[in-house]
C-alpha cells in the first residue's frame, strides 16, 4: 500500500499540517517516536498571525478559550525593550498565552476529527527515495516495517531525522553564550508588588515589570507570577561560570545566577502545585536554516527547517505558516489540479521568512547582551520605538504580517495575509475567518454582486468557492484568497479586472475546467 504523505513529528507543526492536507481530501500517516504525547513544556503561548491563521481553521477560541476574533495585545517585548503597543492606530500584534501540551491536545483532536491516524511510539530509522515516492524504515511498537508514501514530510524537530536522512545541509551559528535558565517555583519570600505592578526583590531597588525581560548589567531577568502559589523566574547570563551540561539545573544554581543578574539574593523553593516550567537550562543559541525546504518527495516544515532563540515567541507562527503554506499546495500535487512549479513555491516564499525571523532572533539577542556597547546602541534604539512608524514596524516584524508573498498584483492587498473584514451575506453578517473553516480557495465579491464574477470564475467552481456579501467599506471590491489565508488577488471596488482574475486563478489553482 502507498500512501499519499507520511508525516514524522506529532508536534503542533506536524498537526497543522495533517489537518490542511484532510481538508483538502488528502489522509496522511502522523509518526512519532514518542509513545504518547510529551507534557515538557516548550512553547509558552502562541504570538503573531498565526493567531488569525488558526481561527480561520475555528481553532482560536478552544485554543485561547477567548470568543470572537484574536485581539491584539497592548504591550510585548523586544529585545528586552517594553513595546507600547497601545500607542499604534494599527496593531498587528497578536498573543494568547497557551501551553504547548494544549496546543498540541487540541489539534490533535482536530486532526483525529477529520480522519487522520497519529501513530505514536514509531521512530523512523532510514528512507529510500526513487522517482515516485519514499519508503520510510520505521521501528514501532510491533518491530520493523516499512511504510510507502508519494511524499514525507519532516516536521520532526531541530534534530530532525528526515532532514538528516536526506542529506539536506543545516548551515548556521552556534554560540556558547547565553546561558538560559527557568523554573516554577513557589513565591519567594520578601517579594513585594508596587502600584504600578511592578516587582521589588529584597535588596535590590530596582524594579522589575512582570511577563518581560528586563536588563541589567550582568545579563537578563524575567519574573512572571503566574499565579498565587507559582512563579516562573528565569535568567540570562552572558560569560558567566563554567556549566556542566550533564547537570540537571537546581533551585540553588537558579538563586545563584539570579543574584549575579540582579544582585537580589532570592530564596527559591519549589512551587506548591504542579508546574508548567520544570527547572531547564539552556546552553547558548543554535540558529540554523535548512539549505532547501524540499529535496524532491521530501519535504521540510518547522523547527527540521529552522531553528533559533525562542525570545518573542517566533517559533509557532513560523512553523504553523509553514504548515499552512505547504499544506494545500501539497495536496493539489497529489489531488490535482497543480499548476506548474506551485509545490516550487514553498521553498521560494517560506525560505526568505525563515531568514528574517534568523535575522530578528539574532539581533533581540545581541540587545539584551551586557556591555557598555550594547547600552549605546539601546540608548540610540530606545529613541527610535519613540516614533510610532517604527514601533509599527517591530511590531509588525514580530507579528509576521509584514510578509508580503509575489502574487503578480498590483492591488495594495494582495500578497498579504487578509485583513480581519466583517460582511453581510445571505446567511448574515460573517467574518472572512468563519468563510475560510473549510480550507478552501476562496473568491469574495464585496461588492454584493455587482462586479458579476460567477461566469468569468465558472471553471474553477469545482476547486473555488464563490462568495457574495455586502461590506460597507471594503477595502478591495474583491478578494482571491488562497488556502493559508494568503490574498493571491484583489481589485477595486469599481473595477473588475477580470484579466487579473483569470491569471491568478490560473498561476494558483491550475486551468479552467480541469
Amino acid at each position: 500500500m502507498t500512501n499519499d504523505v507520511v508525516i514524522v513529528g506529532a508536534g503542533p507543526v506536524g498537526l497543522f499540517l495533517a489537518g490542511e492536507l484532510a481538508l483538502a481530501g488528502v489522509r496522511p500517516v502522523v509518526l512519532d517516536r514518542l509513545p504518547a504525547r510529551s507534557g515538557e513544556q516548550k512553547a509558552n503561548g502562541l504570538v503573531g498571525q498565526v493567531l488569525r491563521l488558526l481561527d480561520h481553521r475555528g481553532l482560536h477560541q478552544p485554543l485561547s478559550g477567548l470568543p470572537g476574533a484574536p485581539q491584539p495585545v497592548p504591550r510585548f517585548v523586544f529585545g528586552a525593550f517594553p513595546l507600547e503597543l497601545h500607542r499604534l492606530d494599527r496593531n498587528p500584534l497578536h498573543a494568547a498565552p497557551v501551553p504547548q501540551h494544549r496546543i498540541e491536545e487540541v489539534l490533535e483532536e482536530h486532526v483525529r476529527a477529520l480522519g487522520v491516524t497519529v501513530r505514536r511510539g514509531h521512530e523512523v530509522t532510514g528512507l529510500d527515495r526513487d522517482p515516485t515516492g519514499v519508503t520510510v524504515d520505521v521501528h514501532g511498537p510491533a518491530g520493523a516495517e516499512r511504510l510507502r508514501a508519494r511524499y514525507l514530510v519532516g516536521a520532526d524537530g531541530g534534530r530532525s531525522t528526515v532532514r538528516k536522512l536526506a542529506g539536506i545541509g543545516f548551515p548556521g551559528i552556534t554560540s556558547a553564550d547565553p546561558v538560559s535558565r527557568v523554573a516554577h517555583v513557589r513565591p519567594p519570600e520578601g517579594l513585594r508588588t508596587t502600584d504600578s505592578g511592578e516587582v521589588l526583590l529584597p535588596g535590590c531597588p530596582t524594579p522589575f515589570r512582570t511577563y518581560t525581560h528586563t536588563r541589567t548589567d550582568h545579563g537578563v531577568f524575567v519574573i512572571s507570577p503566574f499565579d498565587p502559589d507559582a512563579v516562573m523566574i528565569a535568567t540570562m547570563e552572558w560569560g558567566g561560570p563554567p556549566v556542566d551540561q550533564e547537570t540537571p539545573l537546581t533551585l540553588d544554581e537558579l538563586r545563584a545566577s539570579v543574584r549575579r543578574v540582579t544582585g537580589a539574593d532570592l530564596p527559591l523553593a519549589p512551587a506548591r502545585t504542579a508546574g508548567l516550567f520544570t527547572p531547564r537550562r539552556t546552553v547558548g543559541h543554535n540558529t540554523r536554516l535548512a539549505e532547501r525546504y524540499r529535496d524532491g518527495r521530501v519535504l521540510l516544515v518547522g523547527d527540521s527547517a529552522h531553528v533559533h532563540a525562542a525570545t518573542g515567541g517566533p517559533g509557532l507562527n513560523l512553523g504553523l505558516q509553514d504548515a499552512a503554506n505547504l499544506g494545500w499546495k501539497l495536496a493539489a500535487e497529489l489531488r490535482g489540479p497543480a499548476p506548474a512549479g506551485l509545490l516550487d513555491s514553498y521553498q521560494r516564499e517560506r525560505h526568505p521568512v525563515g531568514q528574517r525571523v534568523f535575522m530578528h532572533s539574532q539581533a533581540q539577542t545581541a540587545l539584551m547582551a551586557p556591555g557598555p556597547g550594547t547600552t549605546a546602541v539601546r540608548a540610540l534604539f530606545g529613541e527610535l520605538l519613540a516614533h510610532p512608524d517604527n514601533l509599527g514596524r517591530i511590531a509588525a516584524l514580530m507579528a509576521g504580517s509584514d510578509i508580503r508573498y509575489d502574487v503578480d498584483c498590483p492591488h495594495p492587498l494582495a500578497g498579504l495575509f487578509v485583513p480581519e473584514i466583517s460582511a453581510t451575506t445571505s446567511d448574515g453578517e460573517v467574518r472572512i475567518a468563519e468563510l475560510a473553516r473549510t480550507g478552501r480557495p476562496l473568491l469574495i465579491d464585496l461588492t454584493g454582486g455587482k462586479l458579476d464574477l460567477a461566469g468569468p470564475a465558472a471553471g474553477w467552481k469545482d476547486r473555488v468557492d464563490l462568495v457574495t456579501a455586502d461590506c460597507p467599506r471594503p477595502p478591495a471590491g474583491a478578494l482571491l484568497l488562497r488556502p493559508d489565508g494568503y490574498v493571491a488577488w484583489a481589485t477595486e471596488p469599481g473595477r473588475a479586472d477580470r484579466e487579473g482574475m483569470d491569471r491568478a486563478l490560473r498561476t494558483w489553482f491550475g486551468a479552467a475546467g480541469s
